[in-house]
């Protein structure tokens, strides 16, 4: 699978701030041999470590499995940023499903949301939660949108921590003349994301999850049981779970029809010091923008500033991730011109065409769950819950998530990438204009 060593070194975790700044638990071996589990999950993130958690809480021999290392993918290099709700807004999903499935979505994404801070709290302590979300508009045109939005989540579902922010307010809370207004969302927050994972997989080791790491699938032979070929092992187990998001490559061709990989960068700063960051973001809250190549950024423990920013949509990441990921930076904050660039990175998601989660029943003991498009820290969590229940045979919450409409992208696996790339230019060309 090409995108799985495309850009990193085998096993190895990026040269990334997260790496530099948390201990990885392990390392475990490779799997070989012939193996026997009850479930085998594939793929090592936030997904395939909650499911392991979840079922081994549940008595369950499991197996999970990475190609390279617990949390080397998109769980390790993400912004770090726990969003509420769904990644399309409530207005967007009553109009996709009605009203009471939408208020069914709502709350499992408010599960989410809780279940990560606790998991966080329980096994992840050193992962730093810390409360609160700005939504910056980076157009006039946005903000009565945004205000309409907070006062529809207190109206209709009871939710009455967004507070609207005009133009005044946000400037008293983000340093830059970037931004217009919109809101402070107190019920999300941000957090160490690799700490975050390694806590996950801490706790599933000890719960007594076989893990096997640099273990990539080759094959997957459907049947009860099945069974999960990898270059030294073949796994046999009554069940699977697909938690691969953007680095599922070829593994299953209905979900890579529906789930397309994209790249996307960060970068730290140095220290800027307790002054300065108060300066730029005041309350150690994270912000992220309106532009649909969204700006996201936050400040670490140690006063960097983590700016996340620019999209790419090959296999191969950019040579110059730092200068391609500072322009941005620069224009929402100028005073920042003489900061020197410490770490960059970049790191592969998968997004859908609609946004939302992908859950899908691939057959009877085979599930998939991919797909976040940018909002995946609180709701892979939970999609690993939902997973590690309808394994078990509870399968009404997970059934919510796959209820909702996932389309194909326009001709499948083989012509999303220059239809996307296409789609892409119009949308920057529509913020920057």
């Amino acid at each position: 699978m090409r995108i799985l060593h495309a850009n990193d070194r085998a096993g190895a975790y990026p040269p990334s701030w997260y790496a530099e700044t948390a201990t990885p638990p392990g390392p475990w071996p490779e799997a070989a041999g012939e193996l026997r589990a009850d479930v085998c999950v594939i793929g090592a993130g936030y997904t395939g470590l909650s499911a392991a958690l979840h079922l081994a809480e549940r008595g369950y021999d499991v197996i999970l499995l990475d190609a390279h290392r617990v949390g080397w993918g998109a769980s390790g290099r993400n912004g770090g940023q726990v969003g509420t709700g769904q990644r399309l807004d409530q207005e967007a999903l009553e109009r996709l499903v009605g009203r009471d499935h939408a208020r069914r979505l709502w709350d499992l994404a408010q599960e989410a949301v809780a279940l990560t801070r606790s998991l966080a709290a329980r096994h992840a302590p050193d992962a730093g939660y810390a409360p609160g979300i700005i939504h910056a508009c980076h157009r006039a045109r946005l903000v009565p949108e945004a205000h309409a939005h907070a006062e529809k989540m207190a109206r209709d579902y009871g939710y009455d921590l967004i507070r609207p922010l005009d133009r005044e307010a946000i400037r008293r809370l983000i340093g830059s003349d970037a931004y217009f207004g919109g809101d402070l969302d107190m019920g999300g927050g941000h957090l160490h994301p690799l700490r975050y994972a390694f806590g996950l997989a801490r706790a599933a080791a000890a719960q007594g999850v076989r893990i096997f790491e640099r273990s990539e699938v080759t094959a997957i032979s459907r049947g009860t049981p099945l069974r999960i070929a990898t270059s030294r092992a073949t796994i046999t187990a009554d069940h699977a779970i697909l938690a691969c998001n953007g680095y599922l490559g070829a593994l299953e061709g209905s979900v890579a029809a529906r789930v397309m990989p994209i790249n996307n960068f960060i970068i730290a700063t140095e220290p800027l010091g307790p002054e300065r960051q108060e300066s730029l973001i005041r309350g150690n809250h994270a912000v992220a923008d309106s532009k649909f190549v969204i700006n996201y950024f936050r400040f670490s423990h140690d006063h960097r500033l983590l700016f996340g920013g620019t999209e790419s949509y090959g296999y191969r990441f950019p040579r110059d991730i730092a200068g391609q990921v500072r322009r941005p930076m620069l224009a929402i904050f100028p005073q920042l011109a003489d900061v020197r660039i410490t770490h960059a990175w970049g790191g592969t998601l998968g997004i859908t065409l609609n946004r939302m989660p992908h859950f899908a029943r691939l057959g009877g003991n085979l599930l998939s769950v991919s797909g976040y498009s940018g909002h995946g820290v609180a709701l892979a969590t939970l999609g690993g819950r939902l997973a590690a229940e309808a394994t078990a045979g509870q399968a009404e919450r997970f059934d919510i998530m796959a209820g909702v409409p996932s389309p194909r992208f326009p001709g499948g696996a083989a012509l999303r990438w220059p239809l996307l790339v296409l789609a892409m230019v119009w949308f920057s060309l529509r913020d920057r204009l």
